[in-house]
């Protein structure tokens, strides 16, 4: 079985020497696999020292991008510009072991069309460990049941799935969870997390919010059904509350009104708007979006070396 390992990196020189030393140590037959680096937009010497090292073993290519457009745009095309039918991804900071891919293969080998491997122990800060949690829970119940607590971190796919996603490729989207929804027979695969010697981690808050917004919006009618239910309940509310007042004057009661009152009903109601307002806006942008038809990425060049 021969596998395609798309590797997206974004300013990684630090861990380049390494990541080559651990991919010779484990690709035993380069025939067998082809590294797919996909530059995302890097401003440092990453691709070039992937270029200038005498110590590769394995065929590869490198896939650079006119910009940064996010670690999801990198790996879809990773998988568009490789060369094999199944296609895994791997991290450049080698976070996960090897054997998770070796593990994933064995189980393409016994007919799985979708393996997805996921962190069993979590090492990360807190805020982080929050946010893990409330995505996946978050994606369970409003978008896909079968989304694992422990959230995806990988995937091998084959032949079938990936001339899908050649043919659909999303952009604003998380391509873990289109590869979910596809319905595909599937198994998840645990493994233990390595932490980081080297660098800093590229996944900051602000690209973790735009993926569970990605997320929401791409795959789930939640967000736009939390305006309709919002808006029908301020709507009853302020009926009762009319009632209400409309009972104190018949039967004579005298209601305090002031400025107060009014300034914490204005405040409310034009934060509510605003806030529903934002959440049709995004609906709205990304049908613009859409119709634009904008490529989710722009490749500005592939370098291919292979191994003689």
């Amino acid at each position: 079985m021969k596998i395609s390992i798309v590797v997206p990196f974004l300013n990684e020189e630090d861990n380049v020497n390494d990541l080559i030393i651990y991919l010779n140590e484990h690709i035993q037959n380069y025939d067998d696999y082809e590294i797919v680096f996909v530059n995302d937009g890097s401003t440092d010497q990453t691709e070039n020292k992937i270029k200038q090292s005498n110590n590769i073993k394995f065929n590869y290519k490198i896939i650079t991008f006119s910009r940064n457009f996010g670690s999801h745009s990198a790996i879809r095309a990773g998988i568009k510009e490789a060369s094999y039918d199944v296609v895994t991804i791997f991290s450049f900071d080698m976070q996960e072991p090897f054997s998770v891919i070796e593990n994933m293969k064995e189980s393409i080998s016994k007919g799985k069309d979708l393996v997805l491997a996921y962190k069993k122990v979590q090492k990360r800060s807190a805020l982080g460990l929050f946010f893990s949690k409330m995505y996946s829970r978050l994606m369970q119940k409003y978008v896909n049941p079968d989304f694992p607590k422990e959230g995806i971190n990988n995937f091998m796919i084959t032949k079938k799935i990936k001339d899908i996603l050649n043919n659909n490729i999303e952009a604003n989207s998380s391509i873990f969870l289109q590869i979910l929804d596809l319905g595909f027979d599937k198994e998840f695969i645990p493994y233990e997390l390595i932490e980081r010697k080297k660098g800093k981690s590229k996944w900051t808050l602000k690209k973790k919010i735009k993926l569970l917004l990605d997320s929401f919006i791409s795959f789930s009618y939640f967000p736009i059904r939390v305006v309709t239910m919002l808006g029908i309940i301020i709507f009853i509310i302020g009926i009762i509350y009319a009632l209400i007042i409309l009972g104190l004057k018949i039967f004579g009661s005298v209601m305090p009104l002031g400025y107060p009152t009014l300034i914490i009903l204005i405040l409310l109601g034009f934060g509510t708007t605003n806030i529903l307002l934002g959440i049709i806006a995004e609906y709205l942008w990304r049908t613009l979006d859409v119709s634009r038809n904008r490529p989710a990425f722009i490749i500005k060049d592939i370098y291919i070396k292979e191994e003689k």
